[in-house]
């Protein structure tokens, strides 16, 4: 990673670079963000997790003291999501040993959270809490229903760290009580061998709701290598999805730009 100067183009040293890559992750809540300018103090994000169901957001990280230093951090996102669903335990014909109908879930969920970032040697914790917001359609053959919009509150916390100098472990975990869920992953990766920035290895993931659906994940990620002026995250693995009760594959994209 290059710092510009304004005169001449200097190699940060190793603990700047990792600092300035992992301090600024913390804009998304499974992805590494990374930038060569010490000063970002803003990035803009968007990512796609798809799969049986899917999901898609936006959003923003704005820290006023600069994403490599020590200080308040603000996130905001906006995501839509979309699910089928089968009603294994309350459908009559469940309980009769028929198959009940499929339904699909229409999520739209906001949020805007504020913490505060510690930046260390080894790495970079936060945490963070704000309102958020989520609606919801069931849309089946036979009932489609629109409630009103629930306010919840939303607590995140984030640990990047890197136990090696080639090495990279991070855990993320977030709950909101706007739909009571929660999802948490941990990763573990390793510096590709060339000049690329970019880590390789192995994440898990839960992520559990109050409507009883729960889904399991285990893949391989590829973090923070860059396309043109974007930096991107990609994934992919094995799931199993309780409501569904067959194991499946999914796929996730994150592409991130700092301002």
């Amino acid at each position: 990673m290059i710092a510009t100067t304004g005169q001449a183009a200097v190699p940060l040293p190793p603990a700047r670079q990792f600092l300035l890559s992992v301090a600024a992750s913390l804009a998304c809540p499974d992805d590494a963000v990374a930038d060569e300018r010490d000063d970002v103090r803003t990035v803009l994000f968007g990512s796609l997790d798809a799969g049986r169901s899917s999901f898609v957001s936006a959003g923003a990280k704005v820290a006023p003291g600069g994403i490599a230093r020590d200080g308040i951090v603000t996130l905001a996102t906006l995501g839509y999501g979309l699910r089928p669903e089968r009603d294994w335990w309350g459908d009559p014909r469940a309980k009769a040993g028929l198959t009940p109908p499929r339904t699909l879930r229409h999520t739209v969920q906001a949020g805007a959270v504020a913490g505060w970032q510690w930046v260390r040697d080894w790495g970079v914790a936060a945490v963070f809490a704000g309102p958020e917001l989520a609606f919801e359609v069931l849309d089946s053959p036979g009932t489609r229903r629109l409630p009103a919009p629930r306010w919840g509150a939303r607590v995140q916390g984030e640990v990047w760290a890197r136990p090696t100098k080639s090495t990279l472990l991070t855990t993320t975990v977030i709950a909101g009580t706007a739909r009571w869920s929660a999802w948490g992953r941990v990763s573990w990766g390793v510096r590709l061998p060339d000049r690329s920035a970019a880590y390789l290895g192995p994440e898990a993931a839960l992520y559990a709701d109050r409507t009883g659906y729960r889904k399991w994940s285990l893949g391989f990620h590829a973090t923070d290598f860059a396309i043109a002026r974007l930096s991107v995250r990609v994934s992919a693995g094995w799931l199993y999805e309780e409501q569904i009760r067959r194991p499946g594959s999914y796929g996730t994209l994150t592409v991130w730009m700092p301002l």
